[in-house]
């Protein structure tokens, strides 16, 4: 008899809600669960069994039995809390000791701040070393050697918001570098809709006419030139740290990421899904960050269906419909493999689309917090805090939406030759931190020109050159644009492009 491997010492249980326990064992024998003097029992069926704990108050230093006949199972220094999924992709991986004041934070973490963490085990298939991998990886308590690969943004949300709230944030790492939303959703999201069908068809058009023996071999090759090359790139960066990029590249070669695509490719459509989200599902939980979208840029036009897709198969799986969901909308970059295209752009938009289409969702703006020439910017505090404010607004009620909302785009109308556009959060009026670039009008050609803009309370009016009969209105329409214009929260105005009716 085994509990699920996410349950170890020092895990943190999710206060105020149904706690469910889970693992495997032999059919017919019965499990007990014990914890703060709550019992729950179930038998053995298909080798797995699942109890579901009453709601308890927060709580530190518990001590949970699992118990079948004579083998007994305890784990000790239980907290009873809040617990977040950190999903995404490189952004959210980003390792706390490579943040920008990441040193400094790391030497000042105490267990006492009340964090801990849990990392899901980074698989990309269900091979003979996936259990033993799986069964490495425990739950920790915040400190300077236990923390140094932690999510960044994550440590920073989870440090504010254990702070505000006075109990114990556990999260749990669920994220991988370099991936499509396509890796962290069921194949009937993908299957179901016509947008998001190229993610599998890519698939089947990349590894047709190969077994899985050759698909598996070719990836183990690639795998191997990998490892050496970044062996080589480590060395060669400390022996030159003043090296660049390109001179790196230009001595070593580029490298092979990402491989040849199959079973074992962690970019597959479902791959992560099944060896790393479903391993910690159903772990009772307050909802989910997510910090992602780099990689599905160059379908920028499917990513809102994608993205409510995953949110509705998260929820689904976690058999809570109205599971909160916080997003990051993209910052800005000068993205070199898509120098013309408005992909960022899209994107963002398609991230704010379902902020404001679906319920229980919050959406960390941060289009001042970009790096043009970096795809990971090193200073993840401000996105930690907008994430945090996020929380503190949508899930625990304890700041207005004045407070915790970017300012954005609520409606527009046309009058004459010009455009006045009504901005929701921004009934204070605005703080501009230089001109206000990034405004744009066009009319039924289709093409953009530079807009004047005029800021009042909760509005702005525009008006271009060029322009005399106004069809749609843009701000920070591009992939890396400027941030100059702010809410009095301190929060950047999101970007928009809409089409706006005469008055």
């Amino acid at each position: 008899m085994r509990a699920a491997a996410i349950f170890t010492d020092c895990m943190v249980l999710q206060r105020e809600k149904p706690i469910t326990v889970w693992g495997d064992g032999k059919d017919g024998r019965r499990v007990t669960v014990t914890l703060a003097g709550y019992s729950a029992s179930d038998t053995v069926r298909n080798g797995a069994w699942r109890v579901t704990l009453p709601p308890m108050p927060a709580a530190s230093g518990l001590t949970m039995t699992i118990r079948s006949g004579a083998v007994v199972r305890t784990f000790r220094d239980i907290a009873v809390g809040e617990v977040w999924l950190c999903g995404g992709q490189s952004n959210m991986e980003f390792e706390i000791r490579n943040e920008k004041n990441g040193k400094a934070l790391l030497e000042s973490l105490r267990p006492e701040c009340g964090v801990r963490f849990y990392a899901v085990p980074k698989q990309r298939s269900f091979d003979g070393d996936f259990d033993r991998n799986e069964r490495k990886s425990c739950w920790a308590a915040a400190s300077a050697e236990n923390a140094a690969a932690w999510s960044a943004v994550g440590l920073y949300y989870a440090l504010e918001l254990a702070q505000c709230l006075g109990v114990t944030v556990g999260l749990i790492g669920c994220n991988w570098g370099g991936t499509s939303a396509s890796a962290w959703v069921s194949r009937d999201v993908l299957e179901q809709d016509p947008l998001l069908l190229p993610y599998l068809d890519d698939y089947a058009k990349a590894t047709a006419g190969k077994t899985e023996a050759e698909l598996n071999a070719a990836f183990d090759d690639y795998a191997a030139k990998q490892e050496a090359y970044w062996t080589k790139r480590i060395q060669l960066s400390e022996a030159h740290p003043e090296m660049t990029e390109a001179e790196k590249e230009a001595v070593l070669g580029p490298d092979y990421y990402p491989g040849p695509m199959g079973p074992k490719n962690e970019q597959r459509p479902c791959g992560l899904y099944e060896t790393m989200l479903q391993r910690v599902c159903p772990y009772t939980l307050r909802g989910f960050l997510f910090y992602q979208g780099e990689s599905d840029c160059f379908r920028a036009s499917a990513y809102a269906h994608l993205l409510t897709g995953l949110i509705t198969c998260w929820r689904r799986d976690w058999n809570d419909p109205a599971l909160p969901f916080l997003n990051v909308q993209l910052p800005g970059y000068r993205d070199p493999d898509f120098p013309e295209s408005e992909g960022w752009a899209e994107l963002r938009q398609a991230q704010y689309a379902v902020f404001r289409n679906l319920r229980n969702t919050g959406l960390a703006v941060i289009l001042d917090c970009g790096d043009p020439d970096d795809i990971h910017p090193a200073d993840k505090a401000p996105v930690g805090h907008r994430l945090a404010l996020q929380a503190l607004h949508t899930v625990y009620h304890k700041l207005p939406a004045c407070r915790a909302n970017a300012p954005a785009y609520r409606a527009g109308y046309v009058s004459g030759k010009s455009v006045t556009v009504l901005i929701g959060g921004a009934d204070e009026g605005f703080v501009l931190t230089g001109e206000p670039e990034g405004f744009a009008l066009a009319g039924a050609d289709g093409i953009f020109h530079p807009a004047r803009a005029q800021f009042g309370r909760g509005q702005i009016t525009l008006s271009a050159d060029g322009v005399a009969a106004p069809v749609t209105v843009s701000y920070a329409w591009e992939n890396n644009p400027s941030a100059h214009v702010f809410g009095t929260n301190g929060l950047p105005l999101a970007p928009f492009k809409n089409k706006i009716a005469a008055r």
